[in-house]
């Protein structure tokens, strides 16, 4: 069973090419990139982002309360403003199951949460996590902005 995994993870990092998405404009990017308080002073600001070396090759979907955000792909992150003042339900599809993430958000403030790619048997599994506003801050910086709203599945 060790040989299966070790021979499946090893393709799955010999697999050449990327994933790539629609992005948004540059200007839109470096705007968002300046971390700015959410435009509306009732919302939240959401940043979710994609960072990992792991599964270049994927897309994976990202939903916020059941609505899609974008499918990700590899160095790439969305914005999007939130209602402030509940709980929202960050989601990504994965392979065997969606991956969810609750989130407490205030009005007024920004919020990080990085979508990885698990690696197991077979690369595939996705996650979300919350970062800290400096790691969020810190990975953004390197990454370009996707445009919104294309999902590969029905949720």
């Amino acid at each position: 069973m060790k040989i299966v995994s070790f021979l499946a993870i090893a393709t799955a990092f010999l697999v050449t090419g990327c994933a790539s998405v629609n992005m948004a404009p540059k200007e839109d990017s470096a705007k968002a990139k300046q971390f700015s308080p959410p435009a509306t002073v009732s919302n939240a600001g959401l940043y979710v982002y994609r960072n990992s070396f792991v599964g270049q090759a994927l897309k994976k979907d990202i939903w916020i309360d059941g609505k899609c955000l974008g499918e990700s792909a590899p160095d790439v992150f969305f914005y999007t403003e939130v209602p402030g003042g509940k709980d929202i339900k960050v989601s990504t599809e994965s392979e065997f199951s969606p991956n969810d993430l609750v989130v407490k958000v205030d009005a007024g403030k920004n919020y990080f949460v990085r979508q990885y790619i698990k690696v197991g048997a077979f690369v595939g599994g996705a996650g979300v996590e919350a970062v800290s506003e400096a790691v969020g801050k810190n990975d953004i910086a390197k990454l370009e902005m996707a445009k919104p709203g294309n999902c590969s599945g029905a949720r």
